[in-house]
């Protein structure tokens, strides 16, 4: 009798700890390397309940080594670093088509939620169609709010926050805005 008791005491205990298992946000990493130099790793978390489509995408893009090799073709000190472009890491393509990505790419419709681009948030990049993200997405180095209702943030930077920095100060072309060395990502989920 004593044991049924002790089992239905804690029962609901470990209902809630395994449901708090199930809803744990993922998780990926970002290795970066600039050149043969690793410059460390970026972990972020995605909020899919925030943005399902988006950490959807995101997700079938890293199991099947989308953005292995694909750059950080854009960096902007003052805003945010971008990368994920398929062109980027094509040996045929040059820097000059780096951010436009390829048409043939399948588009997420926006997810504009209450998720507010402060420094560490992930988003989606897109074209003028707020319908138009794909793979490429980006990382706020500063609180960018002027951003909110405009573009689909669907994770954050929990550490590596010193990384996304040294992408955002590296030696870049003002004009292109595309750093002068090429920085590459590699990201696997944990």
């Amino acid at each position: 009798m004593v044991q049924v008791f002790i089992v239905l005491c804690f029962f609901p205990l470990l209902t809630v700890f395994a449901f708090d298992e199930q809803k744990a946000n993922p998780v990926y990493v970002i290795s970066v390397m600039k050149e043969q130099t690793k410059l460390g790793d970026i972990v972020i978390e995605l909020f899919p309940d925030k943005a399902p489509l988006h950490c959807a995408n995101f997700d079938s893009l890293v199991a099947m080594k989308f953005f292995d090799g694909t750059a950080f073709h854009r960096i902007d000190p003052t805003f945010m670093i971008q990368g994920g472009d398929p062109n980027s890491k094509d040996p045929s393509k040059g820097p000059e088509t780096w951010g436009f990505g390829q048409p043939s790419q399948k588009k997420v419709p926006a997810e504009f939620n209450n998720y507010s681009h402060v420094r560490g948030t992930v988003s989606a990049a897109r074209g003028e169609d707020k319908n138009s993200a794909d793979s490429q997405f980006f990382i706020c180095v500063k609180d960018s709010e002027f951003l909110d209702g405009e573009y689909s943030a669907f994770g954050t930077v929990k550490s590596g926050m010193d990384i996304v920095d040294a992408i955002a100060e590296s030696p870049r072309d003002n004009a292109t805005e595309r750093p002068l060395k090429k920085i590459t990502m590699t990201i696997t989920k944990q």
